[in-house]
């Protein structure tokens, strides 16, 4: 076995960056690489070649190695849908809608499950590197855990703790981690990494040594800013609460952070370019009006959200916005929100319920049915792109389609081609795809392969990492020979 777990002292520590670091600094030093994640919550997700969805970070640590996303490497994904509720996803399909009381119940009862797809991918793979949640210091939360101490126990695999300084308090986050556990879970951490250093690493010298003298644990390095992870997708929303507003360029788009948005690295691509000043607008601000496109994103919650917008008063900005004719992209919760009327007879994202939509395309959702996963390929404006559907519900109505997808149609469009729809996640990945969309505003592109760009960013941080960590101490620990 060869398998190292990389556990945070809390969320939004680095550890899925540092992870996808890892996973491409391993595999560029020729090993067969696997990512593992016990237990994900997070609306961004993938869709696998297998069939299923896993987390969003699951699906680019594997390009990280050089692999297809599989559902084994997420084998148990959260997807909130309210402040107490979220739906299940085991090995990539749906499993219900479960109450945070319930699922606390029955997550040890996945447990089995979710090493058999760590076993899996431990039998194809020179390395796994797993991926924690949240922080095993929560141990209010650790009795049937299936995402830190509890996995790490059951499959045997040894835990690095991730601090973070640039929040503060780092020692005492790592300190206070060995005060709470318990002696079997401290002693599953063999170390710790301190991650998101600004200036002289050589003042925190005395940090570490102090860490190290209170826990015993090995001190494994210490990573600086890593500023290339901003070229990468995020996953968490979290991160939507710290992207500023851009200069003025030549198209503006914004995008409404709906209460439970989802997939919005549809948009990384877009933020990327020179030429375009992308907007996250958080809830208790208007919508800009000097915006040549609203995107209304996904959302885990359409009915949820669809009330929200209108609480925060984004329905009248985006009236305001249409009459003085700008434009509106809705993607898939987004684009079932444009329509006249959405519909869950069933209970499915919530409360059973319909309301009226923004009616802005002549179109009805009716969310039933089993759950859309797929790749979808076609043409947008003349150009090739690449994505996928992910979604419960069907829409339909007399809107002229807006895609051409192989073998069918998709979307709607209204007739002035203002207001457009589809299901697609991914539409702007593709490089002749985007520069089509943008040149409609006046824009050019000038990112020829946003692909390239996650590639150069993944291989600028396992770079930094190689100088910052030891990799020869985390590979003996790991159980795994590499070259130096």
């Amino acid at each position: 076995m060869a398998a190292l777990m990389i556990q945070g002292c809390g969320s939004d520590v680095g550890k899925s960056i540092l992870v996808a670091g890892l996973c491409r600094l391993f595999a560029n030093r020729g090993l067969r690489v696997r990512p593992f994640k016990p237990q994900n919550m997070s609306n961004n997700a993938a869709v696998t070649a297998d069939g299923g969805e896993i987390g969003r970070a699951q699906a680019l640590q594997a390009l990280a190695c050089r692999t297809a996303p599989t559902v084994d490497m997420n084998p148990v994904l959260l997807k909130p849908q309210s402040d107490v509720g979220a739906q299940l996803i085991v090995r990539g399909q749906m499993s219900g809608t479960w109450k945070a009381a319930g699922y606390q119940d029955r997550k040890a009862s996945l447990l089995p499950m979710v090493v058999e797809s760590f076993r899996r991918l431990e039998a194809e793979a020179d390395l796994v590197i797993v991926e924690g949640a949240g922080s095993p210091a929560e141990i209010n939360l650790r009795a049937g855990d299936i995402a830190n101490m509890g996995f790490a126990h059951a499959a045997d695999v040894p835990v690095v703790l991730v601090g973070d300084i640039d929040r503060g308090h780092v020692i005492a986050a790592l300190v206070g981690a060995h005060a709470v556990l318990d002696a079997a879970d401290r002693g599953q951490i063999k170390g710790f990494l301190i991650n998101k250093f600004r200036g002289d690493p050589r003042l925190f010298d005395r940090g570490r040594e102090e860490i190290v003298a209170r826990t015993g644990w090995a001190d494994f390095g210490m990573a600086p800013w890593l500023a290339a992870a901003a070229r990468l997708p995020a996953e968490d929303a979290v991160a939507l609460e710290r992207v500023a507003a851009g200069e003025r360029r030549r198209a503006t788009i914004v995008v409404p952070m709906l209460s439970r948005i989802a997939n919005f690295d549809d948009f990384d691509p877009l933020r990327a370019e020179p030429e375009v000043d992308l907007r996250f607008v958080p809830p208790g601000q208007a919508l800009p009006g000097d915006a040549d496109l609203v995107i209304l994103p996904g959302t885990k919650a359409t009915l949820a959200d669809l009330a929200f917008l209108r609480g925060q008063g984004w329905d009248i900005d985006l009236a305001a916005h249409v009459r003085r004719g700008g434009r509106v992209l809705g993607i898939c919760g987004g684009y079932q929100m444009l329509g006249s009327r959405v519909s869950d007879p069933e209970g499915i994202e919530g409360p059973a319920g319909s309301a009226a939509g923004l009616g802005l395309l002549d179109v009805e959702t009716v969310l039933s049915g089993d759950k859309v996963l797929r790749p979808v390929a076609g043409e947008i404006l003349g150009a090739r792109f690449e994505g996928y559907e992910m979604h419960v519900g069907r829409t339909a109505g007399a809107q002229t389609p807006w895609l051409r997808t192989d073998g069918d149609e998709a979307g709607a469009v209204s007739s002035d081609g203002r207001i457009m729809g589809c299901y697609v996640h991914g539409l702007f990945s593709a490089a002749t795809a985007r520069a089509a969309f943008l040149s409609t505003f006046g824009a050019e592109s000038r990112i020829s392969d946003y692909g390239d760009v996650v590639q150069g960013a993944l291989d600028e941080i396992a770079e930094v990492l190689a100088g910052a960590f030891d990799i020869a101490g985390l590979a003996r620990l790991a159980g795994v020979e590499i070259k130096t």
